[in-house]
């Protein structure tokens, strides 16, 4: 596999930011979820409404994982008041690292992850956290093995299904 190169996201990246969210949302979630808890998902989170005022959030950062031109994965974090829970301005939260399914296996969820902790170190973070679904057994295997550890847990609403979030969280 050729070099992986990592950009950050801004307005004009807004149709490839809709696209890649999409598609490996769908591949990561609708194996384990109703069709129609599925669609109201992404079509409530992956508006170009949404994403726009999440792109223009200041403390909020998309960055594009790119092979041969091509996204080929994304990872989203947030600071200070943009974080989805704890809020805490020594923090900084994994909302989203995902990778299109023709690229697990080769190390681009770890090159994301290790531009994760560039910016934790750049804004002097404390630590980093995340949720994620707990049968997600391959995220929470990859964070794991990356030193997080569980603390806590939520109720995540996915449609009409409650499911539960573990929270995951690593000392920098």
């Amino acid at each position: 596999m050729d070099s992986i190169e990592i950009k950050k996201v801004n307005l004009n990246d807004l149709s490839k930011l809709k696209v890649i969210a999409k598609q490996t949302f769908f591949d990561t979630f609708s194996p384990d979820n109703t069709a129609e808890n599925t669609e109201k998902y992404m079509n409530e989170s992956f508006t170009t409404e949404k994403l726009t005022s999440e792109i223009e959030n200041k403390n909020s950062e998309f960055y594009f994982a790119i092979s041969e031109n091509e996204v080929i994965g994304y990872l989203k974090v947030n600071s200070g008041d943009a974080q989805t829970e704890l809020k805490q301005e020594n923090a900084l939260e994994i909302e989203r690292i995902y990778v299109s399914k023709d690229f697990h296996g080769k190390k681009v969820g770890q090159i994301l992850y290790d531009k994760v902790l560039a910016i934790a170190k750049e804004k002097n973070a404390d630590y980093v956290w995340l949720g994620v679904w707990e049968k997600n057994t391959r995220a929470i295997q990859f964070y794991s093995k990356n030193g997080f550890a569980e603390f806590d847990q939520h109720i995540f609403m996915f449609g009409n299904e409650k499911q539960t979030d573990i929270m995951m969280r690593k000392e920098i």
